[in-house]
């Protein structure tokens, strides 16, 4: 009788999760249907039509923006996953060090810092250095606030493996730097690409730090969206963010696949 009463949902419950899927995806629902919208104004149905993709595909600033956007994703999530690697290690390997309360501080320091601090800080650095606005400094400042949530991520992973698994590598005289990439990595590899996944998001997501550290004409897509909008919204707004959300979709549900694949290929290999 509990385990029965404990599978059913009430209606208190049906009514709480559909208002709670509803207030995540409805709006994202709208966006997709709209950008199949016939009409230039957005908040006007005119039926069905796919006129507003082939718009944006001749809109190059959108196109050139969405570029950016992507290149500084994907180069600063790996070096911030490199970076947030190599510090996660040395905090759960390295209980001892000096200095350690300090750079654990300093590491975590962008998780609880305001971004409009973070990126005015990284303005006046980089124009005490007289460094050139663009590509680079926007990189360097995704880096700077993504690495913490990967070392995060690492660190927690590492806390939990057997460490006898290295310590045996290292008795039988792997040296400490192939002992981390032979037995280590691999263990934590599904952290890491968690890591770097997290890392590739708030790099694409962000729009407060990439505004103090961007120049002209290398602007991110978030920028360009936010610039765009305070006119009005466009169609091809709906039409591009459409896209970054099937492109989403199709990367989870992928992961999902390969991590069920890698599962039962797991449990079909276990001896019985």
């Amino acid at each position: 009788m509990a385990t029965r009463s404990i599978g059913q949902l009430s209606p208190f419950n049906v009514v709480a999760l559909t208002l709670g899927l509803a207030f995540l995806y409805l709006p994202i629902a709208i966006l997709v249907i709209y950008s199949f919208n016939a009409s230039r104004l957005v908040n006007v149905w005119g039926g069905w039509s796919t006129r507003w993709y082939a718009e944006l595909m001749n809109d190059q600033a959108m196109l050139a923006a969405a570029g950016m956007s992507f290149r500084v994703a994907a180069v600063s999530a790996t070096a911030a996953t490199i970076l947030g690697t190599l510090a996660a290690l040395a905090l759960s390997r390295g209980e001892r060090f000096r200095g350690r309360t300090l750079f654990s501080g300093m590491l975590y320091a962008p998780l609880v810092m305001p971004e409009v601090i973070t990126g005015l800080s990284l303005l006046l650095l980089f124009v005490a250095v007289q460094t050139e606005r663009g590509f680079w400094t926007v990189t360097i400042a995704h880096t700077t606030l993504t690495m913490c949530f990967v070392a995060v991520v690492v660190q927690s992973r590492l806390g939990s493996i057997d460490r006898s698994l290295e310590e045996a590598a290292m008795d039988l005289g792997c040296p400490p730097a192939k002992a981390f990439l032979y037995v280590t990595l691999p263990i934590i590899l599904p952290a890491v690409i968690a890591g770097w996944l997290l890392a590739f998001t708030l790099s694409l997501d962000d729009l407060v730090i990439a505004s103090f550290t961007t120049g002209p004409g290398s602007s991110t897509l978030p920028i360009r969206i936010y610039s765009e909008v305070r006119l009005g919204v466009k169609p091809q707004i709906n039409a591009i963010c459409t896209l970054i959300v099937a492109a989403i979709a199709v990367v989870i549900v992928s992961a999902s696949l390969i991590a069920k694949m890698s599962s039962i290929r797991g449990e079909s290999a276990a001896p019985l």
